[in-house]
């Protein structure tokens, strides 16, 4: 019966994501009526993400994270996908989908990493060993942060959602769209894993998708945006000569923790492969790019080549933006300020070319201000260590400081040697088109925008994007000027082997990587506190990452980890200190001050904090034991 019963909740899951990603389908078939399926399917997916992001968190304001909200969602994304489909009170039909030749190359490149991203979220996430939760490398930190603040939102059903790692009514000054995505689907009766998973699918065709048919646009053939293509997802700077001076090197690459040709900060190498550090363990960059690179290739149409049409729907797919990533919805500020200059010195001063830029800019920042001022503009201004100058980035990271183009080189390795030649190749609009991208590395390069200098790469990573396919389009035309289609694939084979093999190193360490990171007992524990403790209770546990009262049941605890509050500019030293208290010199009246609910006692609680259990056990029932937890009731008063 269980086993049914989940299966109809899936089902049901399944059904209702189903009705977004129609609804964004058929959105993309309006905005593009002359498209492809290889651009319609992807950015569809993108439309289906955006609606999936913002539906629900719009009810939600009226109704808290709930079932009523997420249904109303579902009825307003069925609404929507019924009037695309009708074509409004004119009934325009539909038109066919336009074949493209060009399609077979964009499937070629992009189906061999939609495999792998979604084998390695199949290995990172929640994978169960033989009663235990298993992930990779790049998701042992993360993977913890997410899961707790989607728990959090669909138990406590308070939105917007507060923040679940620190005692008091903190406003959630994360992104959080791109956690509440999936929220959604454990309201809706899902599995952790299952919601974790379900909303990343669409979003990695987004990426992929639309991350080609950019490159295609912006270069005018399927071989350059191809090439384009995997130098980005794929390419990777000469980290991998450091593990060249032995056998032994080598293979540490493969049983190292973060010892990969990307990702090697004792050389300063920081440059980290886009699928295993980025899209992989970090929702926000995934989700974000799902939309961002979608509204590049609109912004180039309505942009480059004039379609003036598409502000509408440009303005539309990223109305959620700054709540599912902040850094996306900037880049794409960078990208347009630099397109509209464009237009007023490239294009005619009309009404016709300059209104549909007044529209865009009108309505996304009339949604945009309101949804961002208290929520991470607030907390950028007003946290500690947030919004402040530095020069460099992180050269310097590891105590090695470089020369800045040595470290740059060094890191992207080929397309940073050609960013130069390829911009002079390049033909006015793609140039100009690519001043967007270098807008957002002189700003990367002088401002921070977080507690952590190394998250600028999600600004830089933009600029990237841009300059790998203008390296792309250089590199295609050099070859292509060779008679000898020999030389044509040696040529190619080496640029490729110099522009990837750090990125394939890193993905198969990734690949390989494997450590558990929740125990039986952690999950026990969990389930026990999900059947039992109320949404809204407040644990006092030891300060790890992987609390499983916070990561797998959702509830709030006295202090979470310093590594996840101190990058987000939190100040937690009173929460820290009461927790320190609490345990190694507990009293009533910090118990009650704090509004306490449980206290969770295990090895750490003992030894590190020197707690002194005696002292609940003496007062209180113990609620929940196992072989590695015992959990007290505060308030079930035992004596």
């Amino acid at each position: 019966m269980d086993h049914a019963v989940s299966l109809l909740r899936t089902a049901a899951c399944l059904a209702y994501l189903a009705v977004f990603l129609a609804a964004g389908w058929l959105a993309a078939r309006r905005a593009l009526p002359d498209a492809s399926p290889g651009t319609v399917l992807p950015l569809g997916c993108a439309f289906g993400v955006s609606g999936l992001a913002a539906l629900p968190a719009l009810a939600a304001l009226a109704l808290g994270f709930r079932l009523p909200a997420v249904l109303l969602a579902g009825v307003l994304a069925l609404a929507a996908a019924i009037l695309l489909w009708r074509g409004g009170r004119r009934r325009t039909p539909l038109p066919p989908l336009r074949r493209d030749p060009g399609d077979a190359a964009q499937w070629a490149c992009v189906l061999p990493l939609l495999a792998l991203t979604i084998w390695l979220l199949h290995t990172h996430i929640l994978r169960e060993v033989d009663g235990t939760y298993h992930t990779g490398q790049s998701c042992y930190g993360d993977l913890a942060l997410h899961l707790a603040y989607i728990k959090s939102i669909a138990v406590r059903g308070v939105f917007p959602p507060v923040d679940p790692m620190l005692a008091g009514d903190f406003g959630l000054g994360y992104p959080f769209l791109c956690e509440t995505v999936s929220s959604v689907f454990l309201v809706l009766g899902a599995g952790l894993r299952t919601a974790y998973l379900l909303p990343l699918v669409p979003a990695l065709a987004a990426v992929y998708g639309m991350a080609w048919q950019l490159a295609r646009r912006m270069l005018g053939s399927a071989a350059r945006a191809s090439l384009g293509y995997w130098l980005f997802f794929m390419g990777s700077g000469f980290g991998f000569l450091y593990f060249t001076g032995s056998a032994a090197d080598f293979a540490s690459i493969f049983t190292g923790y973060y010892t990969t040709p990307t990702n090697y900060t004792q050389q300063n190498i920081l440059w980290v492969n886009p699928i295993v550090d980025l899209l992989v363990p970090q929702r926000a960059t995934l989700l974000g790019w799902s939309v961002l690179f979608a509204a590049l290739y609109l912004l180039w149409r309505f942009c480059m080549e004039e379609e003036s049409r598409l502000w509408l729907p440009l303005a539309l797919l990223v109305l959620p933006l700054p709540l599912i990533q902040t850094h996306a919805a900037l880049a794409l500020v960078l990208c347009c300020l630099v397109c509209g200059v464009y237009t007023l010195l490239c294009r005619p001063r009309t009404r016709a070319v300059l209104l549909p830029w007044v529209g865009l800019a009108v309505l996304c920042a009339a949604v945009w201000l309101p949804e961002t001022l208290g929520t991470v503009i607030g907390h950028a201004v007003n946290g500690e260590n947030m919004l402040r100058l530095h020069f460099n980035w992180v050269n310097n990271e590891g105590g090695l400081k470089d020369n800045y183009f040595w470290f740059y080189l060094k890191n992207i390795g080929l397309v940073y040697l050609l960013l130069i030649p390829a911009f002079l190749h390049a033909r006015p609009r793609q140039r100009w088109f690519y001043g967007g991208g270098l807008l957002i590395l002189a700003l990367a390069e002088c401002v921070v925008f977080q507690t952590n200098l190394y998250d600028n790469n999600k600004l830089l990573y933009i600029w990237h994007l841009l300059g790998c396919f203008l390296a792309g389009g250089l590199l295609w035309d050099l070859f292509a000027r060779l008679r000898a289609a020999a030389w044509q694939a040696l040529g190619l084979a080496a640029v490729c082997f110099v522009g990837m093999f750090g990125s394939v190193l890193t993905v198969g360490r990734e690949l390989l990587s494997d450590y558990q990171q929740w125990s039986a007992d952690d999950i026990a524990l969990a389930a026990y506190v999900d059947d039992n403790a109320a949404a809204d209770a407040l644990f006092l546990a030891p300060d790890s990452h992987l609390a499983p009262t916070l990561c797998l049941a959702g509830r709030q605890i006295l202090c979470g980890s310093a590594t996840f509050l101190y990058y987000h500019g939190m100040d937690y030293s009173d929460q820290y200190a009461a927790m320190v208290s609490l345990y190694a010199r507990p009293d009533e009246v910090t118990l009650d001050a704090w509004g306490v609910d449980y206290v969770v006692f295990d090895t750490t609680a003992l030894t590190q904090y020197s707690g002194d259990e005696s002292w609940y056990a003496d007062r209180y029932e113990l609620w929940y034991q196992n072989e590695t937890y015992r959990v007290y009731k505060i308030g079930q008063d035992v004596t």
